[in-house]
């Protein structure tokens, strides 16, 4: 073999033992990396954040729902609670819709307007009429959960105003709506995986504000959700 050929021979051998050497360094990497991640402590929420809000609510099994009726606890749907001179579903859809139309003469009722829905991630035409149930004003903290985790032990006063708040009250897809029905974070979540963050924030906000507590598989799952977002803010209306 000439000198040549063997300089030849030698350079492949050498370039082959670095590309093993190479390969090795990125497995071993690799497998520290592995092992890192699971000693990885779970995501912390910001100051002022869902996630460390979630922290203070008590966790406890849901109570009965015996005894609970909606319109005898919590009053008709929808009244004018806040004494605004217009009832709260309509309310509801003046802050929730763009591009809205009031009927003519009227101050307070929504016509038509356009609703980007967070549940779904559509978005719906609404036009008062007979469709007017494909938009609903949904109770984000559904009332039979709150009479389950707190509020049986409400005056009704204050059960109609929790009714009532803008914080829990979200106009939403009214299919969706009703798919949810008194379903709690455990056993629901909007499809529109991109507002899963904001609607367990509200959940929380509300329930922070009016002292509800979480049943265990409750709080797991809005952990579960609020540690992919630890800044997620709390809403404040």
């Amino acid at each position: 073999m000439s000198a040549t050929a063997k300089k030849s021979s030698q350079a492949r051998k050498t370039l082959q033992l670095v590309l093993v050497a190479v390969a090795a360094l990125v497995l071993a990497g690799n497998f520290v990396l592995k092992s890192l991640g699971d000693d990885v402590a779970p995501a912390e929420g910001a100051e002022g954040s869902a996630l460390v809000e979630l922290d203070s609510l008590t966790v406890q099994d849901a109570a009965t729902e015996d005894g609970y009726d909606r319109e005898a606890d919590f009053g008709s749907a929808w009244q004018d609670a806040d004494d605004n001179g217009c009832d709260t579903r309509n309310d509801m859809l003046q802050r929730d819709l763009e591009d809205i139309e009031l009927s003519s003469g009227d101050t307070c009722e929504v016509a038509s307007g356009t609703l980007d829905d967070p549940y779904t991630g559509e978005t719906i035409a609404f036009v008062r009429g007979e469709n007017s149930s494909d938009v609903q004003i949904d109770h984000v903290v559904a009332l039979m959960n709150a009479w389950t985790t707190g509020a049986a032990d409400w005056d009704r006063p204050k059960r109609i105003a929790f009714a009532n708040d803008p914080l829990n009250l979200v106009a939403s897809d009214g299919p969706a709506n009703m798919g949810k029905g008194a379903k709690d974070a455990a056993e629901w979540l909007p499809e529109n995986q991109a507002y899963r963050c904001e609607y367990v924030a509200r959940q929380v906000a509300v329930k922070a504000e009016y002292e509800l507590w979480v049943t265990p598989a409750e709080r797991d799952a809005m952990e579960d959700v609020l540690t992919s977002c630890p800044a997620e803010p709390l809403p404040a209306s």
